[in-house]
């Protein structure tokens, strides 16, 4: 009896011909109507607020100038309040953006840039629900921020 052998191709697969682009990002939220106010506050697109019912409710709302939204709400998903880290709102530029999120009433950290050991205090830190907090990290090559 023989053994089953792997058979390995010499070809790479072809990357994907259509487009494929990120629409929305589910973020959990412990409060729907902070959270609303909260990215109204910077200037996000309200696209909708739905409701079914006492236990169902999906808000999406889209930074300007982004083709990817945000949904949260209530029941739509299971994941923690608060849970979702390292999302990032790419910008032209960070100096611009942390003028404007500071004029709006955000408390912005100074410009850093990611190092191996910043990564990891990134992902490890706890932000506050709710509150207007957005860091400012810096790339060589793009800038972005995160809230």
């Amino acid at each position: 009896m023989s053994s089953p052998q792997m058979v390995r191709s010499e070809t790479t697969p072809a990357a994907a011909r259509v487009d494929l682009k990120l629409e929305v990002v589910v973020l959990p939220v412990a409060d729907v109507e902070r959270s609303k106010r909260f990215y109204e506050g910077l200037g996000w697109r309200v696209d909708g607020d739905f409701t079914n019912g006492p236990e169902w409710r999906a808000v999406q709302m889209t930074p300007p100038g982004s083709p990817c939204s945000i949904h949260f709400g209530k029941g739509i998903t299971t994941a923690e309040p608060g849970s979702i880290r390292n999302l990032y709102l790419a910008v032209s530029s960070i100096e611009a953006a942390r003028t404007e999120l500071i004029g709006l009433g955000a408390d912005v950290s100074e410009p850093f840039h990611f190092t191996a050991s910043s990564t990891k205090g990134c992902a490890a830190r706890s932000w506050l629900p709710g509150k207007r907090r957005a860091s400012l990290a810096s790339r060589p090559t793009a800038a972005s921020y995160s809230t």
